[in-house]
């Protein structure tokens, strides 16, 4: 079988059994396209067990049949990616891999005509945004549709990630006038003591992933300028009482350790013209034993309740380092 983004000639039948040819017009996009020590095409052999093999300009795929089709749209998939003059990160592979997988709802052309109409790519100050998977890309359109949104599901699904970079785009496109990031301050299954410092020290480390996230979307100076004029908070959960919230994106993190009256008053905080988004992972509570999590009542009571959207993730979500899948399956199956 013979591909190619050129006018070609196919090689002879007997090759078809054996390998998929692909051949690149462009030979600087086909040095990205295999990445540094051809580890992009090694992550693709490894995930789909073929072998790739390099030829000048082409690319010839040898392994079973299917495989061999999945991973020559994968590599396409990446190659018109950098076409468009967007860079390949290992998640991008991984994103190809899930599209093109054989059986799956989604085809690898409606993926590619997704992202070709910009349906569901987040622009920020520092860089581009694509949910990588179904889950994400229902939950980012429900941020933007919804006024109240809840994500619940394990770690690493980008959750808050994609919250954060939403509302710094609406943000930056003046859909809101300020962005608020709240945790509840509830140490994570050991007792650090009492912390030095005035308030900000005490809450900074609780609140350090949404940092995290705001820096990968801000210029640090610009960042630095938004939180000085308060436009963007980061405070603990105690700290919404009594506040009305307008015009604000606001975010919960870490929405299983509030307690329930906690989240009853974090959710009626909600303004004119504000949108709110709740991350929670309910494997991971870490309230006080019997003390029941805000996360959970707020879904039991909040079900069906028109303009809330609900999404939920799984480990076939994570978009963090391939292991961190297999550890939350590995989990899942000893728990139950």
């Amino acid at each position: 079988m013979y591909l190619g983004f050129s006018a070609i000639t196919p090689p002879p039948s007997s090759q078809d059994a054996r390998e998929t040819l692909l051949e690149f017009p462009d030979n600087k996009l086909l040095i990205d396209l295999c990445g540094e020590f051809d580890r992009n095409l090694a992550r693709i052999e490894q995930a789909l067990s073929v072998h790739i093999l390099r030829r000048g300009n082409q690319l010839a795929v040898v392994g079973a049949p299917e495989a061999q089709a999945q991973a020559a749209a994968v590599v396409q998939h990446l190659y018109q990616r950098l076409e468009a003059q967007k860079p390949i990160e290992t998640g991008d592979i991984d994103a190809a891999l899930r599209a093109t997988e054989l059986g799956g709802t989604t085809s690898f052309e409606d993926q590619l005509e997704m992202f070709a109409k910009g349906q569901y790519e987040i622009r920020t100050r520092k860089k581009q945004v694509e949910p990588r998977t179904e889950a994400q890309k229902a939950y980012v359109r429900n941020l933007f549709e919804n006024e109240m949104a809840f994500g619940i599901g394990p770690a690493g699904t980008g959750k808050t990630y994609l919250a954060v970079a939403v509302g710094v785009t609406m943000l930056i496109s003046g859909e809101v006038d300020k962005i608020l990031l709240s945790r509840p301050a509830v140490e994570a299954g050991e007792r650090l003591g009492f912390l030095p410092g005035d308030m900000k020290d005490k809450v900074d480390p609780y609140m350090q992933p949404l940092y995290d996230a705001l820096n990968d979307f801000l210029p640090q100076k610009q960042l630095a300028k938004l939180m000085e004029d308060k436009r963007i908070e980061i405070a603990p959960l105690a700290f919404m009482r009594g506040r009305t919230l307008s015009n604000a994106f606001v975010v919960l993190d870490e929405a299983q350790n509030a307690t329930t009256m906690q989240m009853k008053m974090f959710l009626t905080r909600l303004g004119q013209g504000s949108r709110m988004v709740i991350t929670g992972d309910r494997s991971q509570v870490d309230l006080p034993r019997g003390m029941p999590s805000g996360l959970a009542d707020a879904e039991r009571i909040l079900d069906g309740v028109e303009g809330i959207s609900f999404n939920y993730f799984t480990s076939k979500d994570v978009v963090r380092h391939h292991l961190v899948a297999k550890i939350i399956n590995a989990y899942e199956k000893a728990e139950g």
